[in-house]
């Protein structure tokens, strides 16, 4: 909804500015179908030319979250940190060997299912239970499992900043062709060079909508919307840093208490639970 209430405040404040001072309105409406199909045309074909498929998809995926509101709340937060403190603390006083079974069929387990926000995400879920899975075996130590997490949460940061990129590069493109529009204007424009003034003014200015629009659709409308999903993408990146630094905790000797009290650092201040309210928390799913 703050997207669009943001898209509405910037096109009102653009346009209405530009009627306020006599600006006519028809001449940026009539000109306005033309000139997006060719802007628009031209920077989606640049688009898919200068994407793989899987970040086509990815883009098309990524972009309706920006219409949403985040999903990492304290609330997610509290339930993820939460069901890492009832694994751990069943692996502390059953052993390692008593989660097997919660970590290899977690849609079964009582303990994932317990939290359905995080139990129920398919890559937080994948991830946790990895890294359980090698705890669980011993065949690792703590600083080879860590190695294995960091290059799993950058190979998910890449993944995640690719259509990203693409947004901004797009951005970046649709200046130049606004340029391409109002060039093709002008071309059009001097071949009436014969026309009285008053017709080859209003043929000038409809060529220079197409200036207009590229900058306009650049930097009011497509590179908030990269900034906003990029800033999305490091939500998800906060909620692999927050299972990594837990695990480890335990790894290295930690009480569970104390091991969910260090992925709780690791969060945003403005979705972090303090110790209280995550105490409090973990107390009443017990």
């Amino acid at each position: 909804m703050i997207v669009i209430v943001g898209y509405l405040v910037s096109m009102v404040c653009i346009f209405g500015v530009y009627i306020f001072h006599g600006g006519n309105i028809s001449v940026i409406l009539t000109a306005l179908p033309f000139e997006l199909v060719t802007i628009l045309g031209a920077a989606l074909g640049a688009f898919v030319v200068n994407n793989q498929p899987k970040v086509l998809k990815a883009t098309i995926a990524l972009v309706p979250q920006a219409l949403k509101g985040s999903k990492y709340t304290k609330a997610r937060y509290m339930e993820l940190l939460a069901l890492l403190y009832d694994i751990l603390q069943k692996a502390r006083k059953e052993g390692l060997m008593a989660i097997e079974k919660d970590v290899e069929t977690p849609h079964e387990s009582a303990v994932f299912q317990k939290y359905p926000a995080v139990g129920h995400d398919h890559h937080v879920v994948e991830f946790m239970t990895d890294y359980l899975r090698m705890m669980v075996s011993g065949n690792l130590n703590a600083h080879e499992i860590e190695s294995l997490m960091d290059n799993e949460i950058d190979t998910h940061h890449q993944e995640a900043h690719a259509p990203v990129a693409a947004i901004a590069k797009l951005a970046g493109g649709l200046p130049a062709f606004g340029i391409v529009a109002a060039v093709l204007g002008v071309i059009n424009t001097m071949g009436s060079v014969g026309q009285p003034p008053a017709v080859l003014g209003g043929m000038i200015a409809s060529a220079l909508v197409g200036t207009f629009l590229g900058i306009l659709l650049a930097y009011a409308v497509v590179e908030p919307l990269g900034g906003l999903l990029e800033q999305k993408s490091e939500d998800s990146a906060k909620e692999l840093l927050c299972i990594k630094t837990t695990l480890l905790a335990s790894m290295q000797g930690y009480n569970p208490s104390t091991a969910i009290e260090f992925g709780r650092k690791v969060l945003f201040s403005t979705e972090r639970p303090t110790f209280l309210e995550l105490e409090a928390h973990v107390r009443g799913k017990k």
